[in-house]
This record gives structure tokens, C-alpha cells and sequence, in this order.
């Protein structure tokens, strides 16, 4: 059979395509606008007397207890870098089992054979477990090197501080900190949230969601609704992107090499060796995405169960 000539293989963007292309540049119109807009408000309020007394009374950040650790150990970069590692594979598995119509491959447990999902269920759910045991070691650490001080309000001045904060970072001129020594109130209360309230409903309600939660336990089922959980997962799930994303920004706009040696190298210093630690998570995320495919995953999961792919 002859090849086709190429102007017959070659395929014209279709109106569909062209009308969503259309709506995504309208969508981001607005929103550099809408940015503006709060960039502008945000430096008009600045200008009002009240509003300039209130910043300097409240700078964005209140003094930790005399007994605060300063510095980032070590534990906490490896522990930031297998958080997000497994969180970016959470997410790609959670949105994947939602919009994946027919499963490519079933996983059947060897213990209950009653016990059957989706091979992309089944890996969202195993990295789960990984992400749980971390944040668990995280937590123990958290308090036992006395680290939640940075991250536990230890005063109500934490809340007029973090909106002082929110106030200078939507006018685009930051607040001075040091985040070696003190995160200001902002970032506190957002690490707080996502440590002790958005990680938790995530397990609540993942856990209710799963093929191991108990299906005849009636009672705890109508105090514990299959909806509910699905209600709330998801907008949890959009929370933590929304967060990540913040939080790189952030971190890249206000200090990067700084802020990365904080992170990635546990140094107080502005050299590029924490980029370069970071630039290998990056790579170490690149290779764990990557290796999410059936020849990789049907192997693993075959220790634990039967995969049957269609």
C-alpha cells in the first residue's frame, strides 16, 4: 500500500479545538487582570495612614519562644523532598483513577479474593501508605526536636501578623523575614493547615473511599457516608496543588538560592548548592512519573496480588 501524500495525514486544528484554545487564553486574560487588580488595591491600601500603622505595628511575624530550634535540619529537607515526591504521583493516580473510564488492568488481593480495583487504584492507595508512614516519622520529629514551634501558632498575634503578610505580598513588596529563624504568621498558618487539617481529611477520607474499608459495617457506614468523603477529598486534593504551587513561586520569587539552600541543603546561605539538590529532586520526580507504566507496575503489584490486564 502506497503512503498517503502528506497534506492528507496531516490534521487541521478542528473549531472544537480552536473555540477551548480560545476560552483558556479568555480565562488567562482575566486572571493576569483580576492579579493586577489585587496588586493595585492591595498598594492603594498600603498608602491609607491606618492601614501603614497596622503593617508596622503587626510586620508580618511575632517572636517565637525562647527555646525555638533555629535552622532547618537535615531530616526535614529529606522529609520535604519525599512529601512532594509522593505527592505529585498521589495526585497523578488520584486524577488518572477518576477520569479512567475503563480500568487497563484489574488487581485482585491474595488473602481476599473479594478484594478487587483498579491497578491504578491499587498503586494510588500503595503510595498513600508511603506518604502516611512519612508524614507519621515527620510528625514524631516535628516534636520531638521541638520544630513545631515553627509551624504551631504559639501566640494570637499570629493572626494579624499572617494578614499583615497576606496585605505586603499582594502589593509585590515582601515581607522582611528570615526563614531560617521564623516563618511569618502567613506561611505558618498555611504549613499548620496543610500538616494538621488538609492531610488528615485527605486520609479520612481517602481511607473511606478505599476497597479496605469495611462495606457491612452499617452503622459506621451511615455515620460516615461514601459521599461525604467524596465530597471532600477532591477539593483537598485541588488544595494541595494550589499550595504547591504557591509555595514554589514563592519560594523562587522571594530568594531562591536562599530559600532552596533553606529547603534542599539545610545551609543559611545564597550559593547555588541547594538548586542544585533541588534540580536532582526534580530529576529523582521526572524518573518516578516515568516509571508509572504497566511493564514497571504490573510487576510490583503481582507480589501482592493477581493483575489481570485487559
Amino acid at each position: 500500500m502506497g503512503s498517503l501524500p502528506w497534506s492528507l495525514v496531516t490534521t487541521e486544528p478542528t473549531p472544537a479545538s480552536g473555540r477551548r484554545w480560545m476560552r483558556w487564553l479568555v480565562v488567562g486574560i482575566v486572571l493576569v487582570l483580576l492579579a493586577a487588580a489585587v496588586v493595585l488595591f492591595a498598594r492603594w491600601l498600603r498608602g491609607l495612614e491606618p492601614v501603614a500603622e497596622f503593617i508596622e505595628r503587626f510586620p508580618g511575624s511575632y517572636p517565637l519562644p525562647d527555646d525555638a530550634p533555629v535552622g532547618l535540619p537535615a531530616w526535614l529537607g529529606w522529609q520535604h523532598f519525599f512529601n512532594l515526591f509522593l505527592l505529585v504521583l498521589i495526585v497523578r493516580t488520584g486524577l488518572t483513577s477518576r477520569l479512567e473510564k475503563r480500568p487497563p488492568a484489574l488487581w485482585t488481593s491474595k488473602r481476599n479474593r473479594k478484594r478487587r480495583m483498579s491497578i491504578t487504584v491499587w498503586l494510588h492507595l500503595s503510595l498513600d501508605v508511603f506518604w502516611i508512614a512519612n508524614g507519621v516519622i515527620y510528625v514524631v520529629l516535628l516534636f520531638a526536636t521541638g520544630q513545631w514551634m515553627r509551624i504551631v501558632p504559639t501566640s494570637w498575634d499570629v493572626i494579624p501578623n499572617a494578614l499583615s503578610a497576606g496585605l505586603q505580598y499582594a502589593s509585590l513588596d515582601w515581607p522582611l523575614e528570615n526563614s531560617w529563624v521564623n516563618y511569618n504568621s502567613l506561611q505558618q498558618l498555611s504549613y499548620f493547615t496543610t500538616v494538621f487539617v488538609a492531610a488528615p481529611l485527605a486520609i479520612v477520607t481517602g481511607a473511606r473511599m478505599s476497597a479496605f474499608w469495611p462495606r457491612h459495617a452499617d452503622r459506621l457506614n451511615r455515620a460516615y457516608p461514601f459521599a461525604v468523603a467524596q465530597a471532600v477529598h477532591l477539593p483537598v486534593m485541588i488544595y494541595f496543588v494550589a499550595f504547591v504551587v504557591a509555595h514554589v513561586t514563592l519560594v523562587l520569587l522571594t530568594g531562591a538560592l536562599r530559600n532552596l539552600n533553606y529547603m534542599f541543603a539545610s545551609r543559611d546561605a545564597g550559593d547555588w548548592i541547594g538548586f542544585g539538590v533541588f534540580a536532582l529532586a526534580l530529576l529523582a520526580i521526572a524518573a518516578g512519573w516515568a516509571l508509572i507504566r504497566p511493564t514497571v507496575i504490573d510487576r510490583i503489584a503481582a507480589a501482592f496480588g493477581e493483575v489481570l490486564r485487559r
